[in-house]
């Protein structure tokens, strides 16, 4: 079953993953919640790979966290266990495995670069992701999927973790943090545009 948050790098390449090894993880006691935790995990060992300059394995993990984030809804579903405290929990653990992956990859990319600008531009990449996030989660109550089709999904997490991923194996993390800021920032803005318009701001 698709998750309706689901971006375009999750129903094409993470699903292709997360569904069976949600499969085999319904025959043993792990629980939905427990793997949200293993998602956050994953993150902190990627900031750990990007922190220590080994942004291949960072990257890699970045995307393996991005998939195993996926393998929590599927499992609840396969055992019957979803609920509204494991989707916020869910939710809440992911805006920390982003901070810590963001982070980890500007760590990296100032590591080249002894100019302020990394930072500015990383803080620009973070401040857009929890954006991207937050805009979601303020119009629910107009309109369940109102930014998860066309543009204004293209800055979905999937999405963001699989350019960090990229730009990791390419080994280009300043222009990473570049596109990530760009990317999310300006779908916000999209977002403010198109939320004016539902909402008839007065």
């Amino acid at each position: 079953m698709e998750s309706p948050y689901d971006g375009f790098v999750s129903r094409h390449l993470n699903r292709r993953a997360s569904r069976p090894i949600a499969r085999l993880l319904s025959h043993t006691p792990l629980t939905p919640n427990q793997v949200s935790i293993a998602s956050l995990a994953v993150a902190l060992l990627a900031f750990g790979a990007f922190v220590f300059e080994q942004p291949i394995i960072g990257g890699l993990l970045a995307q393996f966290s991005s998939v195993v984030d996926g393998v929590d809804g599927d499992l609840a579903r396969l055992k019957k266990m979803t609920s509204a405290f494991g989707a916020f929990m869910d939710s809440v653990l992911d805006r920390y495995a982003d901070a810590l992956i963001i982070l980890g990859l500007t760590m990296w990319a100032a590591g080249d670069d002894s100019t302020q600008r990394v930072w500015v531009v990383g803080f620009w990449a973070m401040a857009g992701s929890f954006a991207v996030t937050y805009t979601r989660a303020r119009i629910e109550g107009v309109s369940r999927d109102l930014f998860d089709k066309g543009i204004a999904s293209a800055a979905s997490r999937d999405v963001r973790l699989f350019v960090v991923m990229i730009g990791a194996l390419v080994g280009q993390g300043f222009a990473t943090l570049i596109v990530l800021a760009v990317l999310s920032n300006s779908v916000v803005l999209l977002r403010l545009m198109h939320a004016r318009r539902v909402l008839k701001e007065e």
